[in-house]
């Protein structure tokens, strides 16, 4: 019997050249690169000649903000360009050297300019306007300076922040500690899979053990895992205490009211957007709990447990998307943007900004990058799925989003903040599942897709909502003197679970534990935004699906060419939709009641 021939990755220099993306562009050579980086490391060094020149007058003022913003365009080309020929290849030993050097760069030049912001706060706000008044160029940065004003309240003496800076390594400590253990030092047993093989439970593997088809597989998992954070639930508990303790002392020393007032502060979000996204998706939690139950029927289990909340619904559908056949329905997908829209998708297909498939020693996963002046470039690692044409789909929103701001916007306000970046990547992907229920016509496929956004907005929406419900209540409870024991911080999490999930499931008491291994619990007040982002995009697909050519202009202009000239709740009320309100998560948690009723009428 001949040997099965085994099916190995290509080496880079094997993919056609049309399915990589086209790095010359920024530069057409290493060599050019290199006389770059030397000719940025040098120039950049001219910044120490404009400290303090900023209060002599307009002309001094816009000279340093102009130099400033010269050297960052040129050293964000320089690293996009590295980065990404690092994760081409990330076995090439130039490209690992080309990469290092870039990042020590990035954090040269940095230092270079870190007197620029303490030196504008020096200066009375009342004389930087004057200078604002008096040269016209100064007006486009309007905007970036009225953002570091509102800082002035927040920024201490110049000693107290050199101490802060150095204490830095220290505050720290509790969230090293936690990366350290869970992901080195935290080891789990072995369970057996379906075939009755011994596995060793990985956090890789856990998700794949729990969306297991054999039910004893995903308990065993999750007992697996959770009995193992249970053994050190007391350190976890000190080092999520430890975070939240200095959350709370980073903002009181700087003057916030709460940890959750400092953090929103950075994007210039009021709290009220916060407590928008909790009570009203505590108001829908009916809807969770119909889809639990409608899980718990489809499964045809008598119990249902919360390891079985992962296991897909609708298995075994075949639907391979080969990657030619993902543009053209990705393309179709986003018709309801226009044509300018589809042109600059058409664009970024044709002209390789998409680096296509997998080879040996390439990054994992899927981004976009691009700096302003570059295309937007899309990495992939492509496998013929549905869950790919949805990333294509997700990583053209980022880059059409970078094209417009980049392209309408001067660079200081080319960029856009955390809270908005994912929105227009997943406007997209509630376009294209649009399209796709509307020209799927085999039930089983048409189920598929409907799961596909029931299970997204669940975990987007619904479990970061929680994570961000059981984040304040943790920062409160500190900030009013009460210790964050395993025992309070395990009863907390556990009641909240009972309370989103619904009397139809059986809340295993091991999930109260769940909070000692979820990564973003340390990266203060983060996680809500995942949660309005989605929520934003999916009520902005609808309008658009609603109203047509007016709402279209409306996102484009008004929010995809914006970047970060206003501040991104403003930017996002332009566009047509007020997160300091209701009504858009309102508007969301409808759309997922109306996927919901189509998949239990599909299911009757």
């Amino acid at each position: 019997m001949a040997e099965q021939a085994v099916q190995t990755l290509k080496e880079r220099r094997e993919v056609p050249v049309e399915l990589t993306w086209d790095l010359e562009a920024i530069f057409s050579t290493d060599e050019k690169w290199d006389e770059e980086y030397k000719a940025v490391l040098e120039d950049s060094k001219k910044a120490h000649d404009l400290k303090g020149t900023l209060s002599k007058g307009a002309d001094s003022f816009y000279q340093a903000l102009d130099f400033q913003s010269q050297i960052m365009q040129r050293l964000e080309r320089l690293y996009t360009y590295s980065h990404m020929r690092f994760d081409q290849e990330t076995t090439n030993s130039f490209y690992q050297g080309m990469d290092d050097r870039a990042k020590n760069l990035v954090s040269q030049v940095s230092s270079s300019f870190a007197f620029l912001v303490p030196e504008i706060l020096s200066i009375e706000e009342e004389k930087i306007n004057q200078f604002i008044e008096e040269k016209e160029e100064l007006q486009s940065y309007k905007h970036s300076i009225e953002v570091i004003n509102a800082q002035r309240p927040h920024v201490l003496s110049a000693e107290m922040e050199g101490l802060l800076a150095e204490a830095s390594e220290v505050l720290n400590a509790s969230s090293n500690t936690f990366g350290t253990l869970n992901n080195a030092d935290l080891t789990f047993p072995t369970i057996k899979n379906e075939k009755g093989e011994e596995v060793e439970v990985t956090h890789g593997r856990f998700v794949n053990f729990l969306e297991s088809s054999d039910p004893r597989v995903r308990r065993d998992a999750f007992k697996a895992v959770y009995e193992t954070y249970g053994k050190y639930r007391n350190t976890f508990a000190s080092t999520l205490g430890g975070q939240v303790k200095k959350d709370n002392f980073s903002a009181r020393v700087r003057n916030y009211d709460s940890a959750r007032h400092a953090a929103l502060s950075v994007n210039s979000i009021p709290e009220d957007v916060y407590e928008n996204l909790v009570n009203t998706v505590n108001k829908n939690l009916p809807l969770l709990h119909r889809y639990v139950k409608l899980r718990k029927k489809v499964l045809g289990l008598n119990e249902l447990h919360m390891y079985d909340l992962y296991t897909p619904l609708v298995k075994d559908v075949d639907m391979k998307v080969p990657y030619e056949e993902a543009k053209q329905m990705m393309v179709e997908g986003l018709k309801p943007l226009g044509e300018e829209y589809q042109a600059i998708v058409n664009e970024g297909l044709e002209n390789r900004w998409v680096d296509v498939e997998e080879n040996k020693g390439k990054r994992s996963g899927a981004y976009s990058s691009g700096a302003f002046g570059t295309n937007p470039y899309i990495l992939m690692n492509w496998q013929d799925n549905v869950n790919n044409l949805f990333t294509l789909a997700h990583e053209f929103g980022h880059s059409v989003h970078s094209y417009y701001s980049r392209n309408n916007q001067p660079y200081h306000d080319s960029g856009y903040s955390i809270f908005v970046a994912e929105v227009a990547s997943t406007c997209n992907e509630a376009l294209l599942n649009d399209y796709l229920l509307n020209t799927i016509t085999d039930e089983k496929k048409r189920l598929y897709i409907l799961n596909h956004f029931l299970e997204g907005f669940r975990g987007t929406v619904f479990r970061q909502t929680m994570f961000a419900e059981f984040e304040h209540i943790i920062h409160q409870k500190a900030q009013n003197g009460e210790a964050l024991t395993a025992e309070s911080l395990t009863e907390e999490y556990y009641q909240l679970n009972k309370k989103y999930f619904g009397e139809d499931v059986i809340v295993d008491e091991e999930i109260g534990l769940e909070w000692a291994r979820i990564p973003h619990f340390y990266y203060n007040y983060y996680v809500y935004q995942y949660a309005t982002g989605y929520s934003a995009a999916t009520a902005l697909s609808k309008k658009i699906l609603q109203e047509g050519q007016p709402a279209v202009e409306q996102y484009i202009n008004e929010f995809l060419k914006a970047g970060s000239s206003d501040y991104p709740i403003e930017v996002l009320k332009k566009a047509g939709v007020d997160m300091t309100t209701a009504e858009p998560i309102e508007a969301a948690c409808k759309v997922f009641e109306e996927k919901l009723k189509e998949m239990e009428e599909l299911l009757s």
